[in-house]
């Protein structure tokens, strides 16, 4: 892992096994990620991108090969210890926005924050200034139920970046969203450039994947450019 990268994955391997066959989603793939960089990752439909950002932050193990994020390999943690780095240094953006019906937008941003031992009084401020940037901070005390489709994950964004990660991973954060509400997903995003935080975003969009700094494409089982 070179010094400025804060992911890396070096001979990477995933394989699962139903008895009688072995299947390889991936296969000695490598991947370094710099701070602050952005990463489309495309491919086709089942060519395990979902697989790959699973494993990258250590939601799964690898069958064989490291993972390292912020100059910690992460399957040499315990499952606790794993939790806890998640915690500190990654953040995680689904399709889904995954908000608790019962919590605010403000309570869910704050929440992370909260897990990780951070007072009341300061996840909330550190909350709403994340909920300000994404042009959120009048829905603050809202519920998703009240929020639109863009407003949620939008909220997602915020509460995957309230601990200030060293990398945030994105599995088609705008899949669920019509093209419009999708747009304006991708431009409020523009605010966090000036973050140091590396974002990996697996998409099948066009449109997404050229916004960002780099893009490569998985195909059987490997990266490329």
């Amino acid at each position: 892992m070179s010094e400025q990268a804060v992911l890396s994955a070096a001979g990477l391997t995933k394989t699962y096994s139903d008895g009688q066959q072995t299947i390889t989603v991936l296969e000695d793939l490598n991947l370094e990620v710099s701070a602050g960089e952005w990463l489309a990752i495309v491919g086709a439909s089942g060519a395990g991108k979902s697989t790959l950002l699973n494993l990258l932050g250590g939601l799964d193990l690898p069958t064989a090969g490291e993972i390292a994020v912020a100059g910690t390999a992460l399957p040499a943690l315990s499952e606790l210890e794993r939790s806890q780095w998640r915690n500190q240094r990654l953040g995680f953006v689904f399709q889904m926005h995954h908000l608790l019906p019962e919590f605010s937008a403000l309570e869910s941003v704050a929440m992370p924050a909260r897990i990780g031992g951070v007072g009341k009084v300061d996840a909330e401020a550190r909350a709403f200034d994340l909920l300000d940037q994404l042009g959120l901070s009048h829905r603050a005390t809202h519920r998703p139920a009240a929020l639109s489709g863009g407003e949620r994950q939008r909220v997602a964004i915020a509460r995957a970046l309230i601990n200030q990660p060293a990398c945030v991973l994105m599995d088609e954060p705008t899949g669920n969203l019509d093209p419009q509400t999708a747009e304006q997903v991708l431009t409020t995003m523009t605010a966090l450039r000036s973050l140091d935080t590396a974002f990996v975003v697996v998409t099948h969009d066009p449109g997404i994947a050229t916004r960002m700094d780099r893009e490569l494409t998985l195909v059987d089982g490997k990266l490329s450019a």
